[in-house]
């Protein structure tokens, strides 16, 4: 049955159509067409808003971060929980749920630990952890799941390491972080009710809390110690602060990495041409990595609200009205993109948005880059064969999603090095 332009409205709020991708990218090619900013309302579940599905607007309303703010609707919620922040306030302030003067302030804390002069120096590391994550594979034998076993635990270490927590807290971080980001996936999320889902978040404000003082005890040379004894105007960041930018950075550093390694690895089964155009061709590995990106698109999506009316795409947004920002539908813009649905390691140029723009860019860019290129750059010379060993399957979720599952078989060279 053909898909109407509401019915692709409607599909934004479905958590399944992000698993299952082709029914997200059917919806979003046809809101590019008929309606890029299209307006959703009549649900009860969620207060309505515009979404926007061309990249240029993405662009436009990103950069123009003083006419559209995060607060106070920073992401897709249900209208109850938009409802609780609007009376509690809300219990996380990340970079992405703030704006100027606050974001001004608090992005600087840790952004120098991110910018690409720094990360040179944890090149050597990132290569190791990817070679013991592949020696690992090799160990295996023929078989694993590349999601579970492979690419969930691999930026997981690198980024935990960067905060400097203990190995030993590793798989408490991960469980988590797909516990916060995995409240429409039955298989993650912590329980049905709002409650149980701000259990998640309390828990990582109480391991946080601990870190917190211990780093402001006995500082160290780690980022950890860094965000902890961070000052603004003379004083340390207040507990809330410091926590949420604990939070930031040990969910979205490492989580939204790995979903673009497994879906990265998921695009060159699918494109076995594209998989020996790259290893016949190492050069090509850092654009291959930028189209693993751009096809992968990790974070689906952000809200901003208007400060006051603004004209865009033919339409009037009113003050006070909300934008879903659309950054899969972005990344397939035919305005922008040749051929925007086919997987090309040698596409150039290739100006995605998975990053966003503007002040609130991806903190993480850099590294998430560094790490992908590392892993892809061990596995690929070492396969022999590789195939799918079974059925993908990803996580339904509106905000942070990629693969959860990726059986993989495969025949790799070289033998593991003794860890």
């Amino acid at each position: 049955m053909t898909m109407t332009v509401e019915q692709a409205g409607l599909t934004v709020i479905d958590p399944t159509a992000y698993a299952e991708e082709r029914r997200l990218h059917e919806a979003c090619a046809l809101l590019r067409r008929e309606s890029p900013v299209h307006w959703v309302d009549g649900l009860p579940e969620y207060n309505p808003f515009w979404v926007i599905t061309k990249r240029a607007h993405i662009l436009e309303i990103e950069k123009n971060h003083q006419q559209f703010r995060n607060h106070p609707r920073p992401v897709l919620v249900p209208a109850v929980e938009d409802q609780r922040q609007a009376e509690q306030g809300q219990l996380l302030r990340t970079l992405i749920h703030i704006d100027d003067p606050d974001h001004k302030a608090l992005r600087p804390v840790a952004a120098d630990w991110f910018k690409p002069k720094t990360l040179r120096t944890m090149q050597e590391n990132v290569d190791v952890l990817a070679r013991r994550y592949v020696d690992q594979m090799a160990a295996r034998g023929s078989e694993c799941d590349f999601v579970s076993e492979v690419a969930v635990h691999y930026p997981l270490q690198v980024i935990l390491s960067l905060l400097g927590l203990p190995e030993s807290d590793f798989p408490r971080m991960l469980q988590l972080t797909q516990e916060i980001f995995g409240g429409d996936d039955p298989e993650r999320r912590r329980g049905e009710t709002p409650e149980e889902q701000m259990a998640v978040v309390m828990d990582f404000f109480a391991y946080f809390q601990r870190l917190i003082n211990d780093r402001r005890e006995t500082p160290t040379e780690d980022l950890a110690s860094a965000i902890a004894n961070a000052r603004i105007d003379g004083e340390y960041l207040s507990d809330i602060d410091c926590a949420s930018y604990f939070v930031i950075i040990a969910t979205a550093g490492h989580d939204t990495t790995s979903s673009t390694i497994a879906g990265g690895l998921h695009a060159l089964l699918e494109h076995p041409d594209q998989l020996e155009k790259l290893r016949a061709d190492p050069s090509l590995m850092p654009g291959a990595v930028e189209e693993m990106i751009r096809w992968v698109t990790p974070v689906k999506e952000f809200m901003r609200t208007a400060r006051e009316d603004y004209e865009i795409g033919g339409q009037t947004i009113k003050a006070g009205q909300s934008l879903l920002l659309m950054y899969p539908s972005g990344n397939r813009d035919e305005e922008e993109f040749d051929n925007p649905d086919v997987f090309d390691v040698t596409r150039r140029p290739n100006r995605h948005v998975a990053f966003g723009a503007g002040v609130h860019f991806c903190l993480g860019a850099a590294l998430a880059r560094m790490e992908t290129q590392a892993i892809f750059a061990e596995l690929l010379p070492r396969l022999e064969h590789i195939e799918l060993a079974g059925t993908p399957e990803g996580v339904p979720s509106t905000f942070v999603s990629g693969l959860k599952r990726l059986p993989i078989r495969y025949r790799l060279t070289g033998a593991p090095v003794p860890a």
